[in-house]
């Protein structure tokens, strides 16, 4: 089974197959970390976020934003101690995908290291972080 991956300002349009993942154990694992709360896609990031990661965070990303009512992503990087420039593609590709629609993203938990990494790669102009104490920083 295929599903579409839409893309804004006519862009061509993608598909992502079902079958994509390289077993099955890895895709059971991988659902526990998406959650739909309300409108809101929450994204707990793995340990460690490189490229084989980010591929399959990605995918099961857009699969939930074509069949959920997702208007905003949260990433929750309470889990993560390493993350390389795959994950900034996993941010940017979803903020692209949701921004089309008015829709925004946030990171959650983000330690000195995470926030360093998304104030360096500019991506703190399009994710918004929440401190612990529920105020966007």
């Amino acid at each position: 089974m295929s599903y579409p991956l839409f893309a804004c300002g006519g862009q061509a349009a993608e598909t992502a197959s079902a079958g994509s993942f390289p077993d099955n154990r890895e895709e059971e694992v991988m659902e526990d970390r998406f959650q739909m709360i309300g409108q809101y896609l929450m994204i707990r990031m793995p340990e460690e976020v490189d490229h084989h990661q980010a591929v399959i965070l990605s995918e099961k990303a857009d699969r939930y934003i074509l069949k959920e009512k997702v208007d905003h992503i949260v990433f929750d990087f309470e889990d993560t101690r390493f993350m390389d420039s795959s994950g900034i593609g996993i941010i940017m590709g979803r903020y692209r995908k949701i921004a089309c629609f008015g829709g925004q993203v946030y990171a959650i938990h983000a330690d000195s290291r995470i926030q360093r990494i998304i104030g360096i790669s500019g991506l703190k102009k399009v994710l918004h972080i929440i401190e612990e104490d529920g105020h966007e920083q």
